[in-house]
């Protein structure tokens, strides 16, 4: 099948668009690649401070003939998705001396879990914790002592800042190793019901915690498919993931031998050798755009049109919104996991998974096949997927069916014949919203706004029963240079109660919302934001806005909008506790949110 038109045409715009970034990009790659390997720049006084501690490994590493793989890892045993590698850098050491190299663990990054923080004052560093991350993978990766490196990252922030890191060090290869999702417990439906139950008071906070620890039960990334769970989609069809690695359970032998795979591969394309293939020539134009079909048609995360944007630019790639509304215009929406429907990660991954997937988006024409990735040359290397043989990893050829219509569909014959995500366009400025879980009769709301300045007063409102009316929620001074721009996912059960109680709703923000968020229309990222003087600050009770998901618009109908002075509010709070004095400078130097809202790149 030829690549599909629109998917041609703005691979080309991209490419068009990014040529000078990209090829100043490219030079600094290959002029660092031309150096040869990191450690014949360092004296004997370097090294042996390096090795110092790497009993067993001193004389290999001192020869200097053999690859050496830094270790970057976002381990801590909080958070559920990145406990299990805590045994992974034993694991890796292992696999490197098997295969005649060394390994070292570079350095840790933060990873804080957005499940935690969630609703609470620490969301507000939970983005700029993107940058936190990218700038700890390159004081760990500095040392210069490493000729390829590994990322053990899985969950919201971290997979994106440890992708600008790896682009940065884009003259070294590098893979990204995954540790799968938890196993399935409470279904995500039900837990959302009892969220919703306790929001109108019908169940106590024993039952809500009964019901959450029912569902978030043990190591492993969370089962429905928000941010973390798209990360590891995006690590498959962006070609930086071994082949089949996303969804494989943690402590489960399989996983632990797709660990020791990855980690010999990673030594068997460094620079030493004679399948060099570092990173920048993994991450171009057509791997994010491969990037952006797989989140299309899979549902994913709003939160990576704020990340994939600062990705690419790390990598001589300007991305911008445009181009996801265009990609998502015609890509199918082929799989239905909660919020989009009732099945989990696991129950996707069984139906045939991103395997299935890209196999059939690649004879839909939709997908880029032509591209270099970690595992080698070609998307349709990522058709395949991985078995234990005798202890080893073998490959053998994905499902070419579905194994459930009812969660996995073909691109021939989807749930929906577009990704389901639209940028919008108006007086209130620039944003995206997500519509694939939003029934059609609400792809269209127009209401008077309530203006709120943080996500508490909406739901004091909500219980003090003040909602009785269609109503357009308006939650401002929620953006980047605000308080770090938040998730508001904590509105979600309240604005469901309403929807359900027949109202019509939507929300505004410049903001965002988690991946977990489904059913509501939210119009989110809008840019520039209200701290900024952005639209939004010049709206009042009562404008009537009109949210047009079918159109591409956001828009107030109030006649003397343009001629009002923005409102400006009190932010001095923002600036203290929890950590956040530690933050101003990110908050005063962030870019727009249509353009990734990233300090750093």
């Amino acid at each position: 099948m030829p690549l599909d038109a629109t998917i041609a045409r703005v691979t080309a715009r991209i490419e068009a668009r990014s040529e000078q970034m990209r090829s100043t990009y490219l030079d600094r790659m290959r002029r660092a690649a031309d150096e040869g390997p990191r450690r014949a720049h360092l004296t004997c006084g370097n090294q042996a401070h390096a090795y110092a501690a790497m009993t067993g490994d001193k004389d290999t590493l001192a020869e200097g003939r053999a690859p050496n793989l830094g270790i970057v890892t976002a381990y801590n045993d909080m958070l559920s998705a990145h406990q299990p590698f805590e045994t992974y850098p034993d694991v890796i050491r292992a696999a490197a001396r098997e295969a005649g190299g060394t390994a070292q663990v570079a350095g840790g990054v933060p990873a804080m879990c957005d499940g935690v923080t969630q609703g609470q004052v620490g969301m507000e560093l939970s983005l700029f914790s993107r940058d936190v991350i990218a700038l700890a993978t390159g004081v760990a990766l500095s040392h210069n002592t490493f000729d390829a490196a590994v990322y053990l990252g899985v969950c919201d922030k971290i997979v994106p800042g440890l992708v600008i890191a790896a682009a940065t060090f884009g003259y070294i290869p590098g893979l990204f190793i995954p540790a799968g999702p938890m196993t399935s417990g409470l279904p995500n439906d039900e837990k959302a019901k009892v969220r919703q139950q306790f929001a109108t008071g019908e169940v106590g906070r024993d039952k809500l915690m009964e019901a959450e620890m029912a569902s978030y039960h043990g190591p492993g990334t969370c089962t429905f498919y928000g941010t973390a769970n798209s990360n590891q989609m995006l690590m498959e069809f962006m070609g930086l993931h071994m082949p089949g690695t996303s969804f494989i359970n943690p402590g489960t032998p399989l996983r632990e031998a797709l660990t020791a795979k990855a980690a010999k591969h990673a030594l068997s394309i460094t620079n030493l050798g004679n399948a060099y293939r570092p990173v920048c020539d993994v991450l171009d134009a057509k791997a994010f755009v491969n990037g952006i079909v797989g989140l299309m048609a899979t549902g994913g995360s709003t939160n990576l049109v704020l990340h994939l944007p600062a990705m690419a630019r790390a990598a001589g790639i300007a991305l911008e919104l445009e181009d996801f509304d265009e990609i998502s215009s015609v890509t199918p929406l082929m799989a239905k996991v909660y919020p989009n429907g009732l099945a989990d990660v696991n129950h996707f991954h069984a139906a045939g998974g991103l395997q299935y997937m890209i196999g059939d988006l690649l004879d839909a024409g939709l997908l880029h096949d032509d591209v270099k990735t970690v595992a080698g040359d070609g998307l349709s290397l990522y058709t395949r997927e991985p078995v234990l043989d005798n202890g080893a990893i073998s490959y053998r050829d994905g499902p070419r069916e579905t194994q459930n219509d009812k969660i996995l569909r073909p691109a021939r014959d989807p749930f929906q014949k577009t990704g389901g995500l639209k940028q919008l366009y108006g007086n209130l400025g620039h944003g995206m919203i997500k519509v694939s879980a939003v029934a059609p009769e609400r792809h269209v709301i127009e209401a008077p706004a309530r203006i709120f300045h943080d996500q508490e007063s909406v739901k004091t409102a909500f219980k003090a029963g003040e909602f009785t009316s269609d109503t357009v929620v308006v939650v401002r001074f929620q953006g980047p240079s605000s308080n770090g721009m938040p998730e508001l996912h904590g509105l979600t059960p309240t604005l469901a109660v309403l929807q359900d109680r027949g109202l019509k709703v939507a929300l505004v923000t410049d903001g965002r919302m988690s991946g977990a968020s489904g059913k509501v229309p939210a119009a989110i990222h809008v840019s520039p934001e209200a701290a900024n003087g952005g639209p939004l600050a010049r709206l009042r009770d009562g404008d009537v806005v009109r949210v047009d998901a079918v159109k591409g618009t956001i828009e107030t109908l109030a006649e003397d909008f343009d001629s009002r002075e923005p409102v400006q509010a009190d932010l001095s709070g923002n600036g203290h506790g929890v950590g956040r004095e530690l933050f101003e400078a990110f908050r005063q130097n962030v870019g727009l949110a249509s353009n990734g809202a990233a300090v750093v790149v």
